[in-house]
């Protein structure tokens, strides 16, 4: 019985733990737009890679 008198402090601990994580992503603006990341993996991005970095990896003699 005396388990109860650590394990309701532990729980009320993780509640404002909780709700105070809760609150700052909700400052935070952390749930502006959930559509967002959805979405864009549907969509190409439109920036070409550059061939510079594949072609400087060619160029580089092997490490040995």
């Amino acid at each position: 019985m005396s388990i109860i008198y650590v394990l309701i402090p532990i729980a009320i601990l993780f509640v404002i733990i909780g709700l105070a994580v809760f609150f700052w992503a909700v400052r935070s603006k952390q749930f502006e737009d959930l559509d967002k990341e959805g979405f864009s993996i549907l969509f190409d991005d439109n920036k070409p890679q550059s061939r510079s970095a594949s072609s400087d990896d060619e160029q580089q003699p092997p490490k040995q």
